[in-house]
């Protein structure tokens, strides 16, 4: 019973829906007995149990679980995992950057790969910001896949929406604007790095994000196959440089039909969820000592799978009386079903905690792109304004990071149970929970439940640390000043950024 609700949230083809709300509207026909006994041993949980019936779940224990907190250790501990590995290295982001600390981390990966014959390096980065400029992702990795051969698998994400005359057109930095590889995987043998931060110098000096290692093979496993069935329907790059298809696939994704890619590349991750959610299945009813439950969220838009953004409205919609939710996001343009989920359906007490314009990294840049952060206030702006008209302002409060010389890119979701001074749930990964992370952009986040109080503890040190580097907005938001011209351009393309 549960495997049909799963594919019918995966499948169009089960569930003939279209819209989010069609498919929200499939989830919430489950019976209500499936809700109930999903985490054993923790009984206060037992209003999450929903979650058992939409992903995969993975139990283990807090102590398997590392909070990092600051870009320099997510950096350390990039550097320290690569040298240390054994037989697999899965790199999944937007892309590489071409600086000194990225040149340290080639390095890494090369010596990885001289010392162990059978150590395996697999990169997945975007295709259009991988290959911008002549010195890019790209131009950085080519040694290691002169060098090693058949070691060393880089393949570039290409959008399908990038065909035709828009290809042929579309400059770089634009082209970019169709759809992205958005996903932060980092994966070393039995360990995976959950992250929204890319692999570049800002990242790992003074631009603040998120990052959770976990020890566990049977969720590192899930994560390279899942990247393995990615890089399938990308572009594989050649000892030559050239792109081209890898062997498993035979559809270009800018030539032949676009619905022809998008069938089958949903059908190969389709495919693959449901297996492992049945393999899963059977290891949980087995599995009595965990105290903390992973479940792999999932967000490929591009390819007609909404899975995370259903799961994230869910849990909205779910916030029971009493609760306490806090949502972090780098740049604030949540959806607008997720705004009217937190207005009309949302009985949590909410913190949304955003970017200061100084604090956000188009801050400055030149031509259009400088207007981003006051595109972003004007929609946190709006969205203020629709609490105060529906007088549910008094819920909902914003707050502003900003760190003199850094930029901000956390984002994610601290849920607290009525009377638990503790998060009891963290959502953590790539998605900004905006138009272009449901919609454009390939995601992956982690949904996290614990009753262990140690991990909670340092889970509500991280969201500390955060909210401790901002100040309440509400008022800074509705009289900051927004250029005319931005006005316009959010009303015409918001869900382009």
């Amino acid at each position: 019973m549960k495997m049909f609700y799963l594919r019918r949230l995966f499948s169009q083809e089960l569930c003939p829906a279209t819209t989010h709300s069609d498919l929200l509207g499939c989830l919430q026909q489950t019976p209500q007995q499936l809700l109930a006994g999903g985490f054993t041993g923790a009984p206060a949980l037992e209003s999450l149990s929903w979650l058992h019936n939409l992903a995969p779940c993975f139990p283990l224990r807090g102590e398997q679980i590392q909070v990092i907190n600051e870009p320099q250790h997510f950096y350390q501990t990039l550097m320290q995992r690569s040298i240390k590995a054994k037989r697999r290295i899965v790199l999944a982001s937007l892309y590489l950057g071409t600086g000194q600390l990225e040149h340290s981390l080639v390095q890494n990966l090369r010596h990885s790969l001289q010392a162990q014959s059978s150590l395996q390096l697999n990169v997945l980065l975007d295709f259009t910001r991988g290959t911008r400029g002549v010195s890019n992702s790209k131009t950085m990795l080519m040694p290691l896949v002169h060098e090693f051969g058949k070691q060393v698998q880089l393949s570039l994400y290409h959008t399908p929406d990038l065909r035709g005359m828009t290809k042929r057109l579309a400059p770089p930095r634009w082209n970019e604007l169709f759809g992205l590889q958005h996903m932060k995987v980092y994966l070393f043998d039995d360990a995976v790095i959950i992250s929204g931060a890319n692999l570049s110098n800002d990242y790992f000096t003074n631009r603040q994000d998120r990052y959770i290692l976990i020890e566990d093979k049977p969720l590192a496993d899930f994560y390279a196959q899942f990247i393995e069935r990615v890089q399938e329907f990308s572009l594989a790059v050649n000892a030559d440089a050239t792109e081209g298809l890898h062997h498993n696939w035979r559809i270009l994704p800018y030539e032949g039909t676009k619905e022809q890619f998008v069938r089958l590349a949903k059908q190969r991750i389709t495919d693959f969820v449901q297996d492992v959610y049945k393999r899963q299945l059977e290891v949980r009813q087995q599995q009595t000592q965990a105290d903390t439950w992973v479940f792999p969220l999932l967000e490929m838009g591009q390819i007609g799978i909404h899975h995370d953004s259903v799961v994230t409205k869910q849990l909205l919609s779910k916030c029971i009386a009493g609760s306490r939710l806090k949502l972090a996001t780098g740049y604030f343009n949540l959806t607008q079903e997720y705004m009217n989920t937190i207005t009309h359906n949302c009985l949590a007490q909410c913190s949304i905690l955003m970017a200061h314009p100084n604090a956000n990294g188009f801050q400055g840049a030149k031509g259009p792109a400088g207007g981003i952060p006051a595109a972003y206030t004007l929609i946190a702006k709006s969205f203020y304004q629709s609490l105060v008209r529906r007088q549910q302002h008094h819920r909902v409060n914003f707050f502003e990071y900003e760190k003199p010389g850094w930029t901000y890119h956390a984002k994610g979701l601290w849920y607290y149970l009525p009377e638990a001074r503790l998060p009891n749930l963290t959502l953590i990964g790539s998605s900004n929970f905006g138009e272009r992370s449901v919609n454009r952009d390939l995601e992956t986040q982690i949904c996290l439940v614990t009753a262990n109080n140690d991990l909670s503890q340092r889970l509500q040190a991280e969201a500390d640390r955060l909210y401790d580097m901002s100040t309440t907005a509400e008022r800074e938001i509705v009289q900051r000043s927004v250029p005319r011209w931005v006005q316009a351009v959010v009303r015409i393309f918001r869900n382009f950024f």
